[in-house]
């Protein structure tokens, strides 16, 4: 399979070889060099590497809830262990203004 590589040295791949390599929008490939070249290869995370944190969340901690956290809302929230109220913050990007 050939691709083009563009004037700022972007390439794009079909989709059928992203497809088969099981990745999509927002996923990182890893190019590692061989003897032969370099390999093209999906990055995974490593579940692994992830236990080694159980031991540093106090028990009984909620689960992490990502939607609350990115909307600044509820528990494990950042303004929330800021101390600070969503109403002291005004409105969200992407809210309306009614005046």
């Amino acid at each position: 399979m050939i691709v083009k590589i563009t004037s700022k040295r972007q390439v794009t791949f079909p989709a059928r070889a992203l497809d088969a390599m099981g990745v999509g929008p927002g996923d990182q490939l890893e190019l590692q060099k061989s003897s032969e070249g370099y390999i093209l290869r999906p990055r995974r995370i490593d579940y692994s590497k992830l236990g080694t944190l159980r031991d540093k969340i106090p028990p009984g901690t909620p689960p992490f809830d990502i939607r609350k956290f990115r909307d600044g809302r509820g528990a494990g929230g950042a303004n929330e262990e800021l101390g600070i109220r969503n109403e002291e913050l005004g409105p969200r990007r992407g809210d309306c203004l009614q005046g």
